[in-house]
């Protein structure tokens, strides 16, 4: 008789206990009756949030129960994909490596059957590498999670936003429309994100000089690269509030660690040389979108001094001294992934 797979599940909290308490309670659910263990791993919150998850993670019960539950201190705010390799190489209870490795925000909750969905099409797909979830709001309302890979074509296409420009470039446009069916993609957003734990041993976990933003893309190219492409998965469904540790949602400006990411994901991937192109694609392209709206009396929707920062930050990082390819990362304030 064949073994039951069995499945790590990673919860990465920063300051949101009580949403992270919230998220682990519907993940138990979506896990029953699959074998495994979920860890919640408190990036360095400094709050008391290790405490108390800790201490109602034995009020529950949950430490005994049948997906044992372990509450894991990083140490440091290293961001993400840090916080995530680090409940990811605690592996299981016993020590031993899961079969699939499951990623789920702190303030994202699946629905009773969206863990199993997963899982059941990477026992179905064995060429399919990762697997993601359709996500939607707490409403209903979907979220776009599912891209292709930037480029220099997407950077200026998605920083002109002009129709025509756009429907020329349509293969190059990251946000795909949300699909419909079941299909495969370039990369998910790790909101709610499958993994083979042979794929991870592979071509590695994620690269922690992303602080945040990037790093899945990145982790689903070096995968793609291999041979282990990543499939949305319509039949998983979970509720995604967003930006509820990183405030994406009320930026007033580009943080560093954005601008850090992205150069850090163009200079390794396709070389500085593109990197550079990139950046004038999307500052030129930005320039023209910003004409038009002298024209027109939009509003720009971009923070304020997006593409001087954009800029600014490319020319430092270029002339920085012994000409490091991997711009260092920002400010540790935050813990969680990409914003859908």
């Amino acid at each position: 008789m064949k073994a039951m797979p069995k499945l790590l599940t990673v919860i990465l909290n920063w300051r949101t206990p009580e949403m992270t308490l919230r998220s682990a309670e519907a993940a138990m659910v979506a896990l029953e009756g699959i074998e495994g263990a979920l860890v919640i791993v408190d990036n360095a919150s400094g709050d008391g949030s290790f405490e108390r998850l800790a201490a109602e993670v034995i009020a529950r019960g949950w430490d005994r129960g049948p997906q044992q539950v372990r509450v894991l201190q990083s140490g440091r705010n290293g961001g993400f994909g840090a916080g995530n390799n680090h409940g990811i190489r605690a592996g299981l209870p016993d020590g031993s490596k899961p079969d699939y490795v499951y990623l789920l925000n702190s303030d994202a909750f699946p629905a009773r059957e969206a863990i199993r969905a997963l899982l059941q099409h990477l026992q179905q797909h064995p060429a399919t590498g990762f697997a993601g979830s359709h996500i939607h709001g707490p409403e209903g309302a979907p979220h776009c999670t599912a891209f292709r890979f930037p480029s220099v074509a997407s950077e200026f296409e998605g920083n002109l936003r002009l129709g025509l420009v756009s429907r020329l470039l349509s293969r190059w446009v990251v946000a795909r429309p949300i699909p419909e069916q079941t299909t495969r993609v370039d990369w998910l957003a790790g909101a709610s994100l499958m993994m083979r734990q042979d794929v991870l041993d592979r071509v590695g976990l994620f690269d922690e000089t992303f602080f945040l933003y990037f790093e899945e893309t990145d982790l689903c190219r070096r995968a793609a690269l291999a041979g282990w492409p990543t499939d949305y998965v319509v039949e998983s469904r979970v509720a995604h509030i967003g930006s509820a540790s990183t405030g994406m949602k009320t930026w007033t400006r580009i943080p560093d660690f954005w601008l850090d990411s992205r150069l850090h994901y163009f200079t390794k991937n396709h070389g500085r040389a593109t990197a550079a192109l990139a950046t004038l694609a999307a500052v030129a392209a930005g320039g023209l979108w910003r004409l038009r709206l002298m024209v027109q009396r939009r509003d720009r929707q971009d923070p304020p001094f997006y593409l001087r920062d954009l800029m600014a930050h490319h020319l430092r990082h270029a002339f920085r001294t012994h000409g490091n390819a991997h711009p260092s990362i920002g400010p540790a304030i935050a813990g969680k992934g990409r914003e859908s």
